[in-house]
């Protein structure tokens, strides 16, 4: 059986594509749902963090995910100088703890944050759904961010006792709760 052939001529329904830009890519990833993390890092004995809807499942043996992260960010420095990473898998009932990692400049390790040093140093957050301890095993270039991808050295795939529910979702730009 031979696969079919690509088409030579261009299908005049995608004559009314828009050209290839920064607008472009986030207005279709508007329409794609996402999982909220939290990334958590240490170095220098204080802590850093932030929300990530891009975390992947890259491949399960070995254990690797990734995630990406823009040069220009505060937690930058602590990613790009970590060995280990925290991964927090966020539940709805999390919307604004996403918000306070998300927000540039907010005291994301304040009194509001309930966290404790787990392995490795890295800080481990209450509450969630499910987390990981990954060791960093590259960071890739990608324009003005960086792809990381880490190895899952231990977690809690039933993350905390306060944790528990559904997972909190990015779509249209705000977080959301999964509808049934």
């Amino acid at each position: 059986m031979t696969a079919p052939a690509a088409p030579t001529v261009p299908s005049p329904r995608f004559d009314a594509g828009l050209p290839g830009s920064p607008d472009l890519l986030r207005s279709v990833f508007r329409q794609h749902a996402a999982g909220v993390a939290v990334i958590t890092a240490e170095t220098g004995g204080r802590p850093a963090g932030f929300t990530a809807t891009s975390l992947n499942s890259v491949s399960a043996d070995p254990p690797l995910l990734s995630f990406t992260i823009g040069t220009g960010a505060s937690s930058w420095p602590a990613v790009r100088d970590s060995a280990y990473l925290g991964v927090h898998i966020l539940g709805e009932h999390q919307r604004e703890l996403a918000g306070l990692f998300a927000r540039s400049g907010a005291d994301r390790f304040g009194p509001a944050t309930d966290w404790s040093a787990g392995p490795h140093g890295v800080p481990v957050l209450d509450g969630v759904l499910a987390w990981l301890v990954c060791r960093v095993v590259a960071r890739v270039p990608a324009g003005e961010h960086r792809v990381i991808i880490a190895e899952a050295v231990t977690g809690d795939p039933a993350g905390s006792p306060a944790g528990g529910g559904r997972p909190l979702l990015y779509y249209q730009g705000r977080f959301n709760a999964l509808r049934d």
